[in-house]
């Protein structure tokens, strides 16, 4: 049985060597003191290289030695100097070596942040009851905001993040920028009154709290009651990005939409705005497919339309055709109406002779019927003369003569095709070139861009 698992009375009768009752004295006060909050002021801080941090705890009256160990210094959020109050929870232990009673710091805060806590907690309840903090109470952000509003420092990192995020979303927006303090004395009241300025404005649609991240004293500011009064007073919805993803305030309680930072608060700020954008984007991607299905359309269109359109020459020929033959028809036609006035004629002129009429009664009709017989055949002449005229003339409007009198050219290749686009062409290559009147042959030099 060992000197520590033996009878309190055995240990006092016996002698025990300096190591086995240090060893004693340190596993009876790790027995006896659970882990526990020292508070105390840093005093003879020590960093040596092993990584360790060696210092006193110190009040008015007394001290005692402190070690942290490196596995736990290196997850400290701040640094610590002399003269720093804290609040570490510490294993009361002793370091058997020099016999010197201690503790091992596990973790530490800063003093009062347990207070601040509380403080934290109670607000939070008091403005939850009331419905501060409500769903309902949560006014839906502008899809478009015509202006908006950032309360922050105008040193303050957060408005950097800010700026440089609309910048790169939203360039077009205008920005009113509120500046207040935003940590230390006076900073809540300087919040609030930042918030109350913006509210009395109006100038904007929606309104940014901002602050980059630090620890809860920092932030302490967005924790007052005055603060969230005043965003709850705000007329305007109010976006908050204060600190990083695991801070959370008060005034991101009270507030109608919480970003988990300034960054974020932008970007919630102009999100519509990039995905109208984006909606802008892809409708002009499909306005540009469906016009170029169009023009593809049309362009095979075309192509089938320019397959059945009849070459000039073969509409020429049938219109030659077609005239030849109505103009045979309107000469049989003449042909028959004369003949058939020169029976009706004679079948009157029999007539006359069987019933013996009057002879010069009938002599003047007769001369009034074959007046008008003349009359009437001149004037049907005449009429199919104008049209004969008018269809020859257009005929001689269509001609590819009457075009080159005009002033134009028709190019032939060497292999007789018809040249319509310089793509037909090389350089070097022989044209023949019909004028109004004559020929020439010709040489390509030089192809101009069409």
């Amino acid at each position: 049985m060992s000197a520590i698992e033996r009878p309190t009375e055995e240990l006092f009768s016996e002698v025990l060597s300096v190591s086995a009752l240090n060893r004693l004295a340190r596993q009876t006060l790790e027995r006896r003191f659970p882990l526990l909050w020292v508070s105390g002021e840093i005093s003879n801080l020590r960093r040596p290289a092993s990584g360790h941090i060696y210092f006193a705890l110190k009040d008015e009256t007394a001290q005692v030695d402190c070690v942290m160990f490196r596995n736990r210094a290196q997850l400290l959020p701040f640094r610590l100097h002399d003269g720093l109050r804290v609040e570490a929870r510490a294993l009361v232990t002793l370091y058997e070596a020099r016999g010197g009673f201690q503790i091992n710091i596990d973790a530490m805060r800063h003093a009062g942040i347990g207070a601040l806590f509380e403080a934290f907690a109670r607000l939070r309840a008091k403005l939850d009851n009331e419905g501060l903090f409500a769903p309902e109470r949560k006014r839906p952000l502008p899809r478009f905001a015509r202006r908006l509003g950032i309360v922050t420092s105008l040193q303050a990192a957060a408005l950097h993040d800010i700026l440089a995020a609309l910048a790169r979303r939203a360039p077009h927006l205008p920005i009113v920028i509120y500046p207040t303090l935003v940590q230390g004395d006076g900073a809540a009241a300087g919040i609030a009154d930042a918030l109350r300025i913006a509210g009395e404005r109006k100038e904007c649609d929606v309104l940014i709290v901002a602050r980059g991240g630090g620890s809860i004293e920092d932030l302490w500011a967005f924790n007052e009651e005055a603060v969230a009064r005043a965003i709850d007073a705000s007329p305007m919805p109010v976006i908050t990005g204060i600190g990083h993803e695991t801070d959370t305030t008060i005034a991101d309680l009270a507030a109608d939409c919480r970003a988990a930072t300034p960054t974020a608060a932008a970007e919630l700020a102009s999100a519509d705005y990039v995905e109208a954008a984006a909606t802008l984007l892809r409708l002009a991607a499909a306005l540009r497919a469906a016009m170029r299905r169009r023009l593809h359309e049309h362009m095979q269109r075309i192509d089938l339309l320019a397959r059945r359109l009849i070459h000039p020459g073969e509409k020429l020929k049938r219109l030659n055709a077609e005239t030849a033959h109505l103009a045979a028809r309107l000469k049989g036609g003449a042909r028959q109406r004369i003949n058939a006035n020169a029976t009706a004629l004679q079948r009157i002129e029999t007539r006359l002779l069987l019933r013996r009429p009057d002879l010069r009664h009938a002599r003047r009709d007769l001369d009034a019927q074959l007046a008008r017989l003349r009359a009437a055949a001149s004037a049907g002449l005449t009429q199919q003369r104008h049209r004969l005229e008018g269809l020859a003339a257009a005929l001689q409007h269509l001609s590819p003569h009457a075009v080159l009198e005009r002033g134009f050219s028709l190019v032939r290749a060497a292999d007789g095709r018809i040249v319509r686009s310089s793509a037909q062409l090389a350089p070097d290559d022989a044209v023949r070139i019909t004028f109004g009147a004559g020929e020439a042959d010709a040489r390509i030099t030089r192809l101009a861009d069409g």
